[in-house]
């Protein structure tokens, strides 16, 4: 991530690198002990952008659960999912359900929804054999490090999602937006600036035009804040976007990403923003009962190919409007 990894530490406990990690003796009550830690927790993902806690021994749901709530804000409900989750109830889900073998390349959080969370919690359960790390790059680097002419079109026109829910790839919209009722999925959609078009399948299309430069709300920082390169065809594996493309069309892909205007990206533009993302990532494996706390909007995470069994938890915390981040594209909503 940024060279703020290497600030002095804060604390014997604190391992100053790349990533933050702070280490704890056994607790015998994470919850508690989250409470009571809250603020210095809080204090370290503000300064840093993500830290690591070691030892909590996190193994259980519904404890880990009460782990996630006692250190945020609020947990949220999510909307517009891109890929399906196991919901654990009251904001607590699985990891999104990607192919193993398949990176989840970096991406923040809901950045294409009005509202997103500012912090991500994620607890392993149980780490992978090999691989599966949760990776992070810190965002005004990566913003600093883009070619100039390329960031300034995209603060100018912003970037578009386009989206076509297919029922057995990733989430469905029913899945999506929370409800089968077409009512409710419409009304939501013109609350959140999205346009969109049923079609005769029964299947639903949409396209929603956001900002890619935001600015922090507590920090004042300028932040890369979307999904750019993670939603674009050439992200996918090639064989997969050839499948993809022969059986729904150039046009009918699940997802895919564009100029703000509506210009196609060019397979290269794609390539460059990963090859920045790479050039920033720090990650740290995950061990059995790792808490990681992550600025959604400072910092962001992918999820690398692994091998073994996975079991992530997460929580989408601490909600934030786009209106609060000095969006440099105008949305417009009834």
């Amino acid at each position: 991530m940024s060279s703020s990894f290497t600030t002095r530490p804060v604390g014997p406990a604190l391992r100053v690198g790349p990533l933050p990690v702070l280490t704890t003796g056994p607790t015998g009550d994470p919850p508690r002990w989250a409470a009571e830690h809250r603020d210095l927790l809080r204090n370290l993902v503000t300064e840093h952008g993500a830290v690591m806690v070691r030892g909590l021994g996190l193994h259980d749901p519904s404890e880990t659960a009460s782990v996630f709530a006692r250190l945020a804000t609020g947990l949220m409900i999510e909307k517009e999912a891109f890929a399906t989750r196991r919901s654990y109830g009251g904001g607590v889900y699985s990891s999104s359900k990607w192919p193993p073998n398949q990176p989840m390349c970096m991406h923040h959080e809901l950045s294409y929804a009005l509202r997103f969370p500012g912090m991500m919690q994620f607890a392993c359960l149980s780490a992978p054999t090999r691989g599966g790390a949760t990776a992070l790059a810190d965002s005004p680097t990566v913003l600093d490090a883009l070619p100039g002419d390329l960031v300034e079109r995209f603060e100018h026109e912003g970037w578009l999602l386009t989206r076509n829910y297919i029922d057995d790839i990733g989430a469905s919209w029913a899945e999506a937006f929370g409800t089968d009722d077409r009512a409710a999925v419409e009304d939501y959609c013109r609350a959140a600036a999205i346009e969109f078009a049923w079609r005769p399948d029964g299947g639903l299309g949409t396209r929603q035009r956001r900002s890619a430069v935001v600015q922090h709300p507590r920090t004042g920082r300028r932040c890369w804040f979307n999904q750019i390169a993670f939603l674009s065809e050439w992200t996918l594996d090639p064989e997969i976007r050839e499948y993809l493309v022969d059986v729904y069309g150039a046009d009918g892909l699940p997802f895919n990403t564009r100029y703000g205007n509506g210009d196609a990206l060019s397979q290269k533009t794609v390539d460059l923003i990963n090859q920045v993302y790479q050039a920033h990532t720090v990650r740290e494996p995950w061990q059995d009962g790792d808490l990681l706390l992550v600025d959604n909007l400072r910092t962001a995470h992918s999820r690398e190919a692994y091998e073994g069994a996975r079991n992530v938890l997460a929580a989408l915390a601490d909600a934030v409007q786009l209106t609060d981040c000095s969006p440099t594209v105008e949305v417009i909503t009834p």
